[in-house]
């Protein structure tokens, strides 16, 4: 659709849902007190939202969470705090206390507590601000180091890797018989990052090396901060030696995960870096896969490891006591063991930084215990800057176009570079709304959104899984890439049909019940999203009933027709228990691509919200 037409489409709708304002007076009271008792969490991915997120609520029966899935990026908090809308509770994956700096003054000092004294002095440290401070907390660890086939090793009569030495004379071993013997997907920033400094784990986890990661990560540090000349210069030197002895050449910069799986399920790759979750995947295939450390230059051995996600609290929490009281039972529930399980992958240990949580290893990792046991495990420095700049250097690295020292120098220079100009407004919204859920009305700013891209869309109905945007809409400028972000980053996909009445009330019916393999709703502000459309929902012990389904203040009857676009994630879609009768379009752009698309020229009209659900 073109955007003039949708232009006049949404004129239309901002006259239409103008009429019916969630912000009237009615209810106001019992809005505000919902307002006050909900605790607000803003999870990284999708995925914690199917498990995790259900698990929180269980536990806190008293305390209402709503839970958002905001974006995996700091960018994206930085914008919220800027613009007055940080959530109580943030969780993100990809982070790095260096990235995480101007958020300093919003957050609270978590040094004193329980959770943080619990976790290991040598993890904590790797979130201690220069002041002693710390706003972040990291929940339990994704293991990444090398994935062995042992089969492989025991056709060819190849000794196990003991130390780097014998690592190397394994991959020259399988190199005579025609095996790889080590690559991986160096196509993604991640691994090249990882490569870099899981090599050298040991000296950037020394005193000179915390010495530069402190630095690096100041936040009172108004400078850029480059590399330091005492332990770099080796972590390079260490990574040419590395592509030497491996044989990695610039063929290995366009294999994927799926090219390094494919290769390692034929047998014709022997050990890839990789994550431990792999363990378990070969393990069911019937290929006898183990797990193997970082071998170090002094003879030790770490693994990398990423925080499944890292934890705050937004500092405004301090200026209401009973508010402060049920976002820390959150944080405690959060960072629970029985939660904690909840986040692994099928046969993924839990590795904790917490000496709350009691280290159980299955046979998975077994040969990496005494690694683990030693509290070798190596968080990444994760800040954008690194993931950019060591996929460009390394892979330079691997090509054959940096030696050591030029590397050296490229990855400095680029980290004392200036940062670019700030991106130009595309979407200028006037008003802000809150995603509040209230049990009468529903979410503002999440019918905000709905209701735009119905008339995006151009459909009778929209409906959409609570998790489909990623909070408040704020009164701000929002730049393309902040704009992008008001969409779930999870590849959420608009499914578009044509439905009689007694259909629309099915899929409305599936929406609000769940149904197997689709998402099921668990708290009340996990409903689905509504537009075109009310609905009166009852809340039970076991879940939530529909009750009514309503257009223009009457009742939807079985033989009225729609055309209705459903936002979900694809697995969820597919799981649908749709008949001969209903049949489900996928559009070929994500909803944020087709979002982006929209606000993209800047000339982008946000429509009104209005009531959408009555939940009793």
């Amino acid at each position: 659709m073109k955007k003039k037409k949708w232009s006049r489409v949404l004129a239309v709708l901002l006259a239409m849902v103008t009429a019916i304002s969630l912000l009237s007076g009615c209810g106001g009271k019992s809005a505000e007190k919902e307002d006050a008792e909900t605790i607000t969490v803003y999870l990284w991915s999708t995925n914690l939202y199917e498990k995790y997120a259900p698990y929180i609520q269980e536990q806190l029966p008293d305390i209402n969470v709503e839970f958002v899935v905001g974006n995996n990026d700091l960018d994206f908090y930085k914008f919220l705090d800027e613009n007055g809308g940080l959530p109580d509770i943030i969780t993100c994956c990809r982070f790095s206390l260096h990235d995480a700096s101007p958020l300093k003054d919003s957050l609270m000092d978590l040094s004193t507590t329980n959770v943080a004294g619990a976790v290991y002095d040598t993890y904590l440290n790797n979130f201690m601000n220069e002041d002693g401070s710390v706003n972040w907390l990291p929940v339990c660890a994704d293991a990444h180091g090398f994935v062995v086939n042992k089969d492989l090793f025991e056709k060819y009569d190849i000794p196990l890797p003991t130390d780097y030495e014998s690592f190397v004379s394994a991959c020259r071993s399988f190199d005579k018989v025609g095996i790889r013997g080590f690559t991986a997907d160096y196509y993604y920033d991640y691994t090249c990052m990882e490569t870099l400094q899981g090599l050298s784990a040991s000296e950037l986890s020394s005193v000179e090396g915390r010495k530069w990661r402190t630095t690096y990560s100041d936040p009172d540090n108004t400078k850029r901060e480059g590399l330091d000349s005492t332990v770099w210069p080796e972590a390079f030197e260490r990574m040419e030696q590395f592509i030497r002895d491996t044989g990695l050449s610039r063929d290995d910069l366009d294999l994927n995960y799926d090219d390094i799986v494919e290769m390692y399920q034929s047998g014709k790759l022997a050990m890839y870096f990789g994550s431990s979750s792999g363990i378990k995947m070969f393990q069911d295939q019937g290929i006898n896969t183990t797990f193997l450390p970082f071998f170090q230059e002094n003879g030790e051995k770490w693994l990398m490891t990423t925080p499944y996600f890292q934890v705050a609290l937004n500092r405004d929490l301090t200026q209401d006591e009973t508010r402060l009281k049920k976002a820390n039972k959150v944080l405690n529930t959060m960072l629970s063991e029985d939660a904690q399980t909840q986040i692994l992958y099928e046969g993924q240990d839990l590795l904790s930084y917490s000496q709350d949580v009691d280290m159980q290893l299955t046979e998975y990792l077994k040969d990496v215990k005494p690694v683990i046991e030693e509290n070798h495990m190596y968080i990444r420095i994760a800040s954008n800057d690194f993931f950019s700049v060591s996929k460009d250097v390394v892979s330079k690295m691997i090509s054959g176009e940096y030696d050591a020292e030029q590397a050296y120098e490229s990855f400095n220079t680029q980290l004392l570079e200036e940062e670019s100009a700030s991106e130009s407004v595309v979407l200028d919204s006037q008003k802000p709304y809150s995603n509040r859920f209230h049990s009468s009305g529903g979410n503002a700013a999440y019918s905000v959104m709905a209701n735009t891209l119905r008339g995006i869309y151009g459909t009778d109905v929209l409906i959409a899984t609570g998790n489909s945007f990623t909070g408040n809409v704020l009164k701000a400028g929002y730049t393309e890439k902040m704009a992008g972000d008001m969409i779930m980053p999870n590849d959420l996909s608009a499914y578009g049909s044509k439905m009689s009445g007694a259909e629309l009330k099915e899929t409305v019916k599936n929406f609000v019940e769940g149904y197997e393999g689709g998402f099921i709703p668990f708290n009340r502000g996990s409903l689905p999203v509504l537009s075109g459309i009310s609905v009166e929902v009852e809340e039970t012990d076991n879940g939530y009933t529909l009750s009514k389904v309503i257009k223009d203040g009457k009742e939807v009857q079985d033989n009225d027709t729609f055309t209705v676009t459903c936002l979900a994630i694809p697995k969820h879609m597919e799981a649908y228990p749709a008949d001969e009768n209903t049949v489900f379009d996928r559009g070929d752009t994500t909803v944020k691509g087709t979002w982006t698309g929209y606000t993209s020229d800047g000339e982008a009209i946000l429509a009104e919200p209005e009531d959408y659900i009555n939940v009793r």
